[in-house]
């Protein structure tokens, strides 16, 4: 068995009978979660359902045993449906009209998806698990709240029985009003339903206790297959999956997908480090928050996460699944459920795999126009108000990138429209008195005033670009010295580094050690935000 790494002491940990009794109800309840949302994932993203299945057993079953991550549930991601899509429609997808490419495009996106595992595998024996530290918060929300855009617009025309070809994000916002026109009734009521049971469910209030506790992707799922049973809803409208799993066993086509034709190549490639850059971006992010929320504050080795998960995305490829990652919402039910340990992981992955392996035919049962339903609503969430919200109260200048990341996405693709909002935030820091040499060289003095204690002082800015060596300075110094940051010679602090010096904060003290960050009174907020750029004021 793992044995479980925590800061805190090992009575806030109960006996191994406790942890197994804690581990095993929140995996079966997680699993409940778990697979409606792997099917619809896949199938969203244009895999065969049982695709999403495979994954989350692989990831269930293979990166407890290599992270040290002890509570993230791995599995397939809503946040990545945009690029499995894009990458199996640039190999030929056609949605269903021609099966043969279908497959074709499947099993090539499987190579590919082989490749960027191993990619993983070497970002994490280089220890890239610091990659996260480097993209702009608000660039980051924007890359993750166009992907909500994208998924709940997508899966809005299928949860209402018109299901759009349409590639181009813009051009599927703006056939929906067609769609509600053409839409099948009895696949939109379904739809409809669903969706509302999915809003209820998230704003019933804590104090109604047990219904609460029920997961509303269970109810969503009882109530979709009652419903295709009173609307004869045809079986085409269905889940399809193999009556036996191994029948849904796919391997990859790596001749096909890195080959000179049809452009097969270039798109091997781009999404490759699409699967690698934005799969590792949102993995590492998600282990990042789930520590925050962990109980027995234990911390995640990224990099040892990272090598898991890549390995985990290498078989899956291997045998049909999609790609992986640290899956937030199932963690966070994960944390809830009281889980104690990564086996809870492990136990999530056992239940799928009984559940497929001897209970298909009630898969079989449930409407896609259900499983639309729950993605269009976890879409809502990743791009709801909250999020625009919370960017305007942090500063306009953040809520400016954060749009600006949304419409570059939208209007081109992820990758662009992410360097289209560090593009944006970098030109306000030059607007803001940065000098553009500090935007790409950190100026780092390091002096030791005393027996106990290291100065370190950052001149002219601190910002997004700089914070990996910053960091890297603050955390070389040696466990038994005290760390004073001094900013007071800088023009400009930016909100990523003033929200990564807050956790930097709490990382010290969790592990009884001093971090003071002094020279700040000379500047001023651009909001009331406690994250807010800090700007130096004048003289």
């Amino acid at each position: 068995m793992p044995q479980v790494e925590t800061i805190a002491s090992k009575s806030s940990l109960a006996g191994p009978s406790a942890n197994f009794s804690a581990d095993i109800k929140s995996g079966f309840l997680v699993f409940l979660i778990a697979m409606p949302l792997c099917l619809g994932i896949a199938k969203a993203s244009g895999y065969p359902p049982i695709a999403g299945i495979f994954t989350a057993i692989i990831g269930g079953m293979v990166v407890p045993w290599i992270s040290n991550s002890e509570l993230t549930i791995k599995g397939p991601a809503a946040g990545l449906i945009v690029i499995v899509l894009g990458c199996v429609e640039g190999f030929g997808f056609t949605g269903g009209k021609d099966l043969v490419a279908d497959r074709s495009a499947y099993q090539m996106a499987l190579a590919v998806g082989v490749i960027a595992g191993l990619v993983q595998i070497a970002l994490a024996l280089f220890r890239s698990g610091i990659l996260s530290e480097f993209f702009p918060t608000a660039a980051v929300h924007g890359m993750l709240a166009s992907i909500g855009v994208m998924i709940a617009t997508k899966q809005f025309h299928a949860m209402i029985g018109d299901p759009t070809k349409e590639k181009d994000p813009l051009r599927v916002i703006e056939t929906i009003p067609n769609a509600l026109q053409n839409m099948k009734p009895e696949i939109a009521t379904i739809g409809f339903i669903c969706l509302g049971i999915m809003i209820l469910w998230a704003m019933l209030p804590k104090s109604v206790g047990l219904l609460k506790k029920i997961p509303a992707q269970l109810i969503v799922v009882v109530t979709g297959i009652l419903l295709a049973i009173w609307l004869k809803v045809p079986t085409a409208s269905l889940v399809s999956v193999p009556s036996d799993i191994r029948q849904g066993i796919a391997f990859p086509n790596f001749s096909g997908a890195f080959s000179l034709e049809h452009g097969h190549l270039q798109n091997a490639i781009t999404y490759v480090v699409m699967f690698s850059l934005i799969g590792t971006l949102e993995s590492l992010l998600s282990a990042k928050a789930v520590d925050l929320l962990d109980p027995y504050r234990r911390k995640t080795d990224y990099n040892r996460d990272l090598l898991g998960i890549g390995i985990a995305n290498t078989i899956a490829s291997f045998v049909g699944g999609l790609p992986m990652i640290s899956e937030i919402v199932r963690s966070k039910a994960n944390i809830d459920n009281g889980a104690r340990t990564r086996f809870a992981n492990m136990f999530h992955a056992f239940f799928l795999l009984v559940f497929v392996a001897l209970l298909p035919q009630l898969i079989t049962m449930i409407p896609n126009a259900a499983l639309a339903a729950m993605l269009v609503f976890t879409g809502y969430r990743l791009a709801s108000p909250h999020e625009f919200i919370h960017m305007y109260r942090v500063g306009t200048e953040q809520l400016t990138i954060f749009v600006a990341t949304i419409i570059g996405v939208l209007a081109t693709d992820l990758l662009v429209g992410v360097g289209i909002g560090i593009v944006v935030k970098a030109a306000f820091h030059v607007w803001n008195g940065a000098p553009v040499g500090s935007l790409f060289t950190p100026s780092i003095e390091i002096t030791e005033p005393d027996t106990t204690t290291t100065l370190i002082r950052v001149k002219n800015s601190a910002v997004f670009s700089t914070w990996i060596p910053l960091r890297r300075k603050l955390l070389a110094v040696q466990s038994d010295r005290s760390v004073v940051l001094d900013l007071s010679d800088t023009r400009l602090v930016d909100h990523t580094v003033m929200e990564k010096l807050h956790e930097l904060e709490a990382d010290f003290e969790q592990k009884h050690r001093k971090l003071v960050i002094r020279g700040l009174e000379s500047h001023r907020g651009v909001s009331k935000h406690p994250f807010a750029a800090q700007k130096r004021t004048a003289g």
